[in-house]
């Protein structure tokens, strides 16, 4: 059969078009960069996309997982990043300190080695003063913080005297000696509510009990942050989404003139993020927009 002209142009047009597009088709999404902290490993998660940034730091024994659902909701609106601290989740365990100022160095490095701008901190529990240490480190990367159920008490009370120090490091020996009773025994008494599910608590006393319990107890040592001088230092005002369970006294934060606004989430434990998503999400969001006005 002979092959007119035409029948040849067509067979080279398709033929160039396909091979045009083969390379796209085939193109591979470079992988994630690895992010390390003076050689620890920093496991994190990043949608990649958006002006402004979210970047969710967890709190005591848990780990990046207790984000999901603020992923979820939030990633179509913001670049969302979450992060395991070193010695919980997925990251590295290869150092010795497990203060403030280590673990806001290893946010720190995720906002520099990301490239992150525009970063608004969200930090659950202890990660609380990290959130505020990493923002005073970058304070032109980071345009917004918020708390989540934490920040309970600033600069209430004065100097623990001897005997508190003397009873807080009992506690701490106890929890070294005793990790899981004690460990189960304050999440059980201070940190669950009334309507805290069942499937809640397991999961969270699952995580506790394969916590590495030396990290763990390290992290609850008294630490030398000052939260009044270091909330002052960031000149940011503090966005908190607290559980109304347990009181946030405010009068602190007032008199010493520490800009703040609080949403309550009734009724939940100390995971509203995990407890209470839809209203969490909720409030968060409108935390974000009083950022912009």
């Amino acid at each position: 059969m002979k092959i007119t002209f035409h029948q040849l142009f067509f067979a080279a047009f398709i033929f160039c078009c396909c091979a045009c597009k083969q390379p796209e088709a085939n193109k591979k999404q470079s992988p994630d960069p690895v992010i390390k902290n003076q050689g620890v490993k920093i496991a994190y998660t990043d949608t990649h996309t958006g002006d402004t940034t979210l970047l969710f730091v967890h709190g005591w024994c848990i780990n990046k997982g207790y984000w999901l659902n603020q992923v979820s909701f939030f990633k179509n609106r913001y670049r969302v990043v979450t992060m395991d601290l070193p010695g919980f989740g997925e990251s590295g365990k290869n150092r010795e300190t497990w203060n403030t100022a280590a673990f806001g160095k290893d946010v720190t490095e995720v906002i520099k080695q990301l490239g992150l701008k525009n970063v608004i901190l969200i930090g659950h529990s202890m990660a609380g003063d990290i959130i505020v240490q990493a923002a005073n480190n970058v304070p032109k990367e980071v345009i917004g913080l918020v708390g989540v159920d934490n920040f309970k008490s600033v600069g209430v009370g004065g100097t623990p005297s001897r005997q508190d120090s003397i009873a807080y490091q009992k506690a701490i020996d106890s929890l070294k000696h005793d990790f899981k009773r004690i460990a189960f025994e304050y999440f059980n008494h201070d940190l669950f509510s009334k309507t805290t599910s069942a499937a809640i608590k397991a999961r969270i006393l699952n995580d506790v009990a394969h916590s590495d319990s030396t990290i763990a107890a390290a992290c609850m040592e008294q630490d030398n942050f000052s939260e009044s001088a270091e909330l002052l230092k960031a000149k940011k005002k503090l966005n908190l989404i607290n559980s109304d369970v347990t009181p946030t006294n405010t009068t602190g934060m007032k008199a010493k003139g520490i800009p703040f606004q609080i949403w309550y989430i009734h009724g939940s434990g100390h995971f509203p993020m995990v407890e209470h998503p839809s209203e969490f999400n909720n409030s968060l969001f409108q935390a974000i927009q009083k950022l912009n006005t």
